[in-house]
């Protein structure tokens, strides 16, 4: 009797043993699967983003080659007339590119310093009342339409600056180049500031520890050690610059002159491309050629400005970390 109860008993335990490891295994299996699966869906997500980018690149080369078959690459590249019309035209690109160029570098001589600058503030100075109003304030500029900005700079900033330069035209590279730097101000301030708060604490403590002051230490330790992220918000606020449109179109003008006069109207890269787009265009033209041309000429801009931003954000990486 005992003995028939101790295999019973027995019997159960092994029944019990063997759902335990059943349910362990089931477990296991489903956890697999579904980490399988997030791995997968994770790996399609990005295979999208380089599918896109391929595609891009393929659209751009596909539709600009046959417009150089018809114009001299040495002339596209050297040419300082840009008359698409009447054919076959003259398709120098300089105008363009030296627009584009004025337009880009006024922004960043705007947005930088000032950009800096309030990050240095809002992560160092600001005290937790005054970040609260002002962080918001100044990211609300990022949300605002560029063609908004577009018709700030035709009718505050030029009649602005009308008062300094007064034979200023109504388009012009500056207004343009001011406006601009408005809108990526946001974003040099914002990412230089997330770069300036990722400092450790304890670097600044051993500065302050050893006898520097608030600025001493900001401009001697914080500054340099955020290096790598605040060059990065650079490049990226600059390329930015260099792929507006709608408000460069309409503070800058739509006037393709090789000049470096900012008081004149200019016409940048992105400016002619949404100016020449429209649906009464033929596809085929001279003209429709042009605008991938022209499009190829700012991917590659865009391109070697985020290059040059990996090589300098792995450089001062490697010396600071």
């Amino acid at each position: 009797m005992t003995s028939t109860g101790t295999d019973k008993a027995g019997v159960a335990g092994s029944n019990g043993s063997g759902n335990f490891s059943h349910n362990k295994v089931s477990v296991h299996l489903q956890r697999k699967i579904r980490e399988g699966l997030i791995r997968t869906f994770c790996a399609f997500c990005a295979l999208i983003s380089v599918v896109t980018t391929i595609a891009i690149v393929y659209i751009l080369f596909s539709q600009a080659l046959p417009f150089f078959t018809h114009v001299d690459l040495k002339e596209f590249a050297t040419g300082t007339e840009w008359k698409p019309t009447p054919e076959p035209g003259h398709f120098g690109i300089l105008p363009l590119v030296t627009g584009t160029l004025m337009i880009t570098v006024g922004a960043g001589l705007f947005a930088v310093p000032l950009g800096l600058l309030s990050a240095i503030y809002l992560a160092e100075y600001a005290k937790p009342k005054a970040k609260a109003i002002l962080k918001p304030a100044l990211e609300l500029l990022a949300g605002i339409p560029t063609v908004v900005y577009g018709y700030f700079g035709l009718f505050f900033v030029t009649p602005a600056l009308r008062n300094v330069f007064p034979q200023i035209q109504s388009s012009n590279a500056l207004a343009g180049a001011i406006v601009v730097g408005i809108m990526i101000l946001p974003l040099v301030s914002s990412l230089c500031e997330d770069a300036i708060s990722s400092v450790p604490v304890a670097l600044k403590e051993g500065a302050q520890g050893l006898g520097a002051t608030k600025a001493e230490t900001t401009m001697k330790i914080v500054v340099p050690a955020a290096f790598s992220g605040i060059v990065a918000s650079f490049i990226l606020a600059l390329s930015r610059a260099l792929g507006e449109t709608m408000a460069v179109t309409l503070a800058a003008g739509s006037n393709p002159i090789l000049s470096l006069d900012p008081t004149k109207g200019i016409e940048t890269m992105t400016a002619y491309m949404v100016s020449t787009s429209k649906g009464d265009i033929e596809v085929g033209t001279m003209k429709y050629m042009s605008i991938f041309a022209v499009g190829l000429v700012l991917f590659a801009f865009t391109f070697g400005m985020n290059m040059v931003a990996r090589k300098l954000v792995a450089k001062f990486k490697l010396n600071y970390q």
